[in-house]
């Protein structure tokens, strides 16, 4: 056990956060929070962190666990290159390192056993924890923050604001803490770095506990689920889809349980109002009163599914060709990509791309905030815009969320106003609540407000599930997969993608290139690419060197015996189909199937090769 709260409680003021929660963090487990915004998912990582304290309840870690947070991580001296800062992570590495050198040295004199048997204790411990390697993993994590290798020798000071955040990040994985703590991980990162941020918390060698609303990311990494609803915390094992499946099972479950016992002490209390005051009744009656006293009460189960209700409505319908974009060059000091597409009514296009390509910088040109550097674009026959800006969205504002919406649309009744306004979860007073006040979630559900009332025929979102929980981000899918109109949109989201487009435009090394595939026939393509890209490198390198002259007997004679050992593999994995452990988990059994899937694939592959060879030994 690396770490475990007891009984914990924590409080603001006379607001309870939570309250009698149980949690533990256990060797290497990659652990989620979820939960609706404002539960108290980062207040709990900053109590495990020791920036925050509970106001009941124990903690117990061992002291020498180290737990890394990135707000923890800050520089100390902006006036240290790159390089000095990541190379703090590895001091115990270098430390090592010198004290080799230091016995290297002393063993030109010194042909002890005791010193040789140091030296080789000190050199294996040195390379099971990376020694060889240490400067090769800085220079790879730091690249896939997109830092190039040339800038370990600037200085922190002259980075910006964003650029000291990832700096701060790449530090914190390479110190490699016993618990590593992540809130938003995938904030303001692209589509590539989420993916191999992705596989480097899967493969991390010790323990993580993150907060996240990117599903794709929740299903991938985690193995244990810990969700904070009304204040209570439960633990659900398996990954965020499970999570999902056990949930709805447990509460129709307990609703089912609780409707039962609801009637059972309906048909009680019938029993002892009909029987209380007879006399050759009365102790039969107390017997029940009794029973009822001691019964252990069900509560009522509930959910918090309460989520915004949206619907896109087109005022009107609009020409076919939405949109004819010609050799549209975009950027701001310099040209970032061109661009030529021709949309039409009904698509629904994701732009992806690494960060700093042209994505925004696009639908910022389109929406006439950022000039064209050359070419032209034409918005077709009555198409009417409706633009989400990230930025923007964060609205600043000293009116009301009333006034904010009715000053915009003032042909509207109040009452009409305050029915959208609670659609979107703005009931009561909180419509009275002053704009500037309001968190980022909630000024993304205003901002949300005013497109449904535009009615526009074509949007133009630019990270519209940023600032929504997981509940949010649903209700919006719901809401954009029931909408008539045609969409361009700019999104990290994987899982948002995945349920929204049917076109993929892809914007990077100043080309846009256009898919008229969904996300995951895009990924499929992408990685067949991939794969053709590295054959044609493995071959382009051998192209130059000597023929290889190959001993097609014992080509043969070696493939037999992997063939034969592939198929022992294969059978023994079939095997595991007819075990309880599988059997009774989905999970583990899908497991099985692919790992059945890929060994199959590996024989198909080594008897092709048998094949080609045994033809070959024949001429």
């Amino acid at each position: 056990m690396r770490y475990q709260i007891n009984k914990g409680a924590k409080q603001y003021g006379a607001e309870t956060v939570f309250e009698d929660i149980q949690f533990e963090i256990r060797d290497k487990e990659k652990i989620a929070i979820v939960g609706r915004n404002g539960c108290g998912k980062t207040t709990l990582l900053k109590i495990i962190a020791g920036e925050e304290h509970l106001e009941r309840g124990t903690i117990h870690k061992d002291a020498k666990t180290v737990i890394g947070y990135l707000a923890q991580t800050t520089f100390a001296n902006e006036e240290h290159t790159v390089y000095e800062e990541l190379a703090e992570a590895f001091d115990n590495l270098r430390t090592m390192q010198q004290q080799l050198h230091e016995m290297e040295a002393a063993m030109a004199f010194d042909h002890s056993e005791k010193l040789l048997n140091k030296y080789a204790n000190l050199a294996q411990e040195f390379e099971e924890n990376g020694g060889y390697t240490y400067e090769a993993e800085m220079k790879t994590v730091l690249t896939k923050f997109h830092f190039h290798e040339e800038e370990l020798n600037r200085k922190i000071a002259t980075f910006s604001g964003g650029q000291k955040t990832r700096l701060a990040f790449v530090k914190l994985l390479l110190s490699k803490p016993d618990i590593l703590l992540l809130d938003e991980p995938t904030n303001h990162l692209d589509l590539d770095t989420i993916e191999w941020l992705e596989g480097y918390v899967k493969r991390y060698p010790k323990a993580v506990v993150l907060v996240s609303h990117d599903r794709m990311f929740l299903d991938d990494v985690c193995e244990v689920i810990y969700e904070i609803e009304y204040g209570v915390m439960r633990r659900y094992p398996g990954n965020y889809t499970n999570y999902q499946k056990v949930k709805e099972s447990d509460m129709e479950r307990m609703k089912s349980a609780y409707i039962r016992q609801q009637k059972d002490i309906e048909r009680l209390e019938t029993l002892i109002e009909k029987f209380r005051y007879k006399k050759n009744k009365a102790a039969f009656a107390q017997s029940k009163i009794k029973y009822l006293e001691r019964m252990e009460r069900i509560e009522d189960p509930k959910a918090d599914t309460s989520s915004f209700h949206a619907r896109f409505i087109p005022r009107i319908k609009g020409g076919k060709r939405v949109l004819e974009i010609e050799k549209l060059k975009i950027g701001y000091d310099s040209e970032l990509c061109e661009v030529n597409l021709e949309i039409m009514q009904g698509a629904k296009i994701a732009v992806l791309g690494p960060n700093g390509k042209g994505k925004s910088t696009l639908v910022k040109t389109l929406m006439g905030q950022v000039k064209p550097l050359s070419g032209s674009f034409l918005f077709g026959h009555q198409i009417e815009v409706g633009y989400f800006d990230q930025e923007l969205a964060q609205l600043h504002s000293h009116k009301t969320v009333l006034e904010e919406v009715w000053d915009q649309y003032d042909s509207l009744t109040r009452t009409q106003v305050q029915t959208i306004l609670g659609n979107f979860l703005f009931h009561g007073e909180d419509v009275l609540k002053q704009v500037d006040c309001l968190s980022g979630g909630e000024k993304v559900r205003l901002s949300l407000v005013k497109l449904v009332l535009a009615q526009p025929n074509f949007l133009i979102l630019d990270e519209v599930t940023n600032h929504l929980d997981i509940l949010g981000k649903e209700a919006l899918e719901n809401a954009l997969n029931g909408y008539e109109g045609t969409m361009l949109f700019v999104s990290h989201d994987r899982y948002f993608i995945s349920k929204i487009a049917n076109a993929i435009l892809v914007i990077d090394e100043g080309k846009a290139a256009y898919y008229p595939l969904t996300y995951q026939e895009y990924m499929e393509k992408d990685q067949t690419k991939t794969e053709v890209k590295q054959s044609a490198k493995t071959e382009k390198q051998s192209k130059g060197k000597a023929p290889r002259l190959i001993n097609y007997g014992k080509e043969i004679s070696k493939l037999e015996k992997q063939i034969e050992a592939k198929e022992e593999e294969l059978e023994a994995l079939r095997e595991l189909r007819f075990e309880p452990e599988y059997y009774h988990d989905y999970q583990k059994m899908n497991e099985l199937d692919e790992k059945i899937d890929d060994v199959h694939n590996e024989i198909e592959h080594l008897m092709a090769l048998w094949e080609e060879y045994s033809e070959q030994l024949e001429h």
